[in-house]
């Protein structure tokens, strides 16, 4: 009998999506509450998965890996879209909704969230494309756009990875999302520092232009970029006089001085 074939170290490994949550501010929970904390975030990601159609990942194989105060769950690619939209604002009304019925001596529930896609090795969970997942959830401009939910009344702030907002996003797979619903912004890990990647920044219920005062790392703004600009362009186009006047002359002029630095002439041929 041949030997099964074993994939070679130079082969791809298939390609997943991947969601990674975080609880803000869990290690600040009184220890005897961790645990009913953590059970609530996860029955509420169970129950929206099963709203937006989506399988649950802790009931596949490999497809869920805890990280204590979070997790990164595993799904097929074919889903990516319903990652984007509409989980993300799904995810939220949930936070929104258990918020409203939480007992004071619970603790409140907020998110970071990353979604990113890449080629993974299972059952190990290594590859470069997870782990830009945790770094992505991670990044400083993650946890900014933390600041705009908390001050917009939601409950989750999410980094999208360049690729996964051009698939999705950018091809129209995202009913309720344009573009105008994410921020551009560059993913960088204080502890990381080789670590920076484009990504989308998105607070569900808020436009990308409402998040942008809350990131360090925010892309400029095409309204900047053309402010920017204009001091140069202003330059590069040649004025009539350095000194901002304007003189007329109503006969010849003969004073060389003058003639000699006459740049632009306007003839006034009106009758005085």
């Amino acid at each position: 009998m041949d030997a099964p074939l074993h994939a070679e170290p130079v082969d791809v490994p298939a390609e997943l999506a991947f969601v990674a949550i975080d609880m803000e501010k869990y290690s600040q929970i009184v220890e005897a509450k961790m645990a009913a904390a953590r059970y609530d975030v996860d029955d509420i990601v169970a129950t929206v998965l099963a709203e937006c159609a989506l399988p649950n990942p802790q009931e596949l194989p490999g497809g869920y890996k805890d990280s204590g105060d979070g997790a990164i769950l595993l799904f097929p690619p074919s889903a990516l879209a319903r990652l984007v939209d509409p989980l993300l604002g799904r995810l939220n009304a949930a936070l929104v909704r258990y918020e409203r019925q939480r007992l004071a001596s619970s603790p409140l529930l907020r998110l970071r969230v990353s979604v990113h896609v890449g080629p993974l090795s299972l059952p190990d969970h290594r590859g470069n494309a997870i782990n830009e997942t945790a770094r992505l959830l991670d990044s400083q401009a993650t946890r900014q756009a933390l600041s705009a939910a908390k001050d917009s009344g939601a409950f989750l702030a999410a980094a999208v990875s360049e690729v996964v907002y051009q698939r999705t996003v950018h091809a129209g797979r995202t009913p309720d999302l344009g573009p105008h619903h994410f921020l551009d912004a560059v993913a960088r890990v204080s502890d990381k520092p080789g670590f920076e990647q484009p990504c989308r920044i998105h607070v569900p219920g808020l436009t990308g232009p409402a998040v942008r005062p809350y990131l360090a790392d925010a892309a400029p703004s095409a309204t900047a970029s053309a402010s920017a600009s204009q001091p140069g362009d202003a330059q590069a186009t040649p004025t009539v006089s350095n000194g901002g006047g304007t003189f007329q002359f109503h006969g010849q002029v003969s004073d060389s001085t003058i003639a000699d630095h006459i740049g632009t002439l306007r003839i006034d041929r009106r009758q005085r």
